[in-house]
């Protein structure tokens, strides 16, 4: 699986822009998904664009909520390509999309690649499972990262943990990860990076990850 990060606050490719918002391209044997839209259209398509990333290639655009930094550049998107979309029940249906799947409870998006289901009635997380293992990938973890590792359980041992953690300090949890990928509106990057040195991955636009 590999993992590519478009939009996020900070850019790890001098070439791309940085912008408040998240998105990523999660590339996997059972299709390409691209995960949330960051805040703006043109920052997206340009970002895609430096990194060689066809938009003809995505297979479905999956939101993990509905806030405008992660869906800002879904309607640009999906003029240059339309095609199918995997969104939280709480997140009104996009304009343009081929088809629309409205998730509340767990459900598999393609073989081996799992939404855990709309937490806390606003968010959902994606789950990538590998020989039991489990790569999640998140938007803001609003339900709790708790939350959302335990929900993610049940498709494997949860091993990495990418995306945006707002304010997650329960620190502990990073003993049951091997990799963490804090990005966007995680609060204490600092002191992840610092504390577990040899399980932190840094983040920001560019950013390839291959898990």
């Amino acid at each position: 699986m590999k993992i590519t990060i478009i939009y996020d606050n900070t850019a790890h490719l001098p070439a791309l822009a940085p912008d408040w918002g998240f998105a990523c391209l999660v590339e996997t044997g059972g299709g390409t998904i691209l995960f949330d839209t960051g805040a703006k259209g043109a920052i997206l398509m340009a970002n895609m664009a430096a990194l060689g990333i066809d938009p003809a290639t995505i297979d479905t655009v999956f939101i993990s909520h509905n806030h405008w930094d992660h869906t800002g550049g879904m309607a640009e998107l999906l003029q240059a390509h339309p095609t199918a979309v995997c969104i939280p029940a709480a997140c009104p249906a996009p304009d343009g999309a081929t088809t629309v799947q409205s998730v509340e409870k767990p459900v598999e998006i393609f073989d081996n690649v799992y939404s855990t289901g709309q937490l806390g009635g606003t968010e959902q997380s994606l789950v990538v499972q590998n020989d039991g293992r489990a790569v999640v990938i998140v938007g803001c973890s609003h339900p709790g990262v708790n939350t959302i590792i335990d929900a993610a359980g049940r498709f494997g041992a949860v091993t990495s943990l990418i995306g945006g953690l707002h304010g997650f300090s329960d620190f502990a949890l990073i003993d049951r990860l091997e990799r963490i990928c804090p990005a966007h509106c995680t609060r204490h990057i600092a002191t992840i990076e610092r504390d577990y040195p040899d399980r932190y991955l840094a983040a920001g636009a560019g950013r390839v990850l291959a898990i």
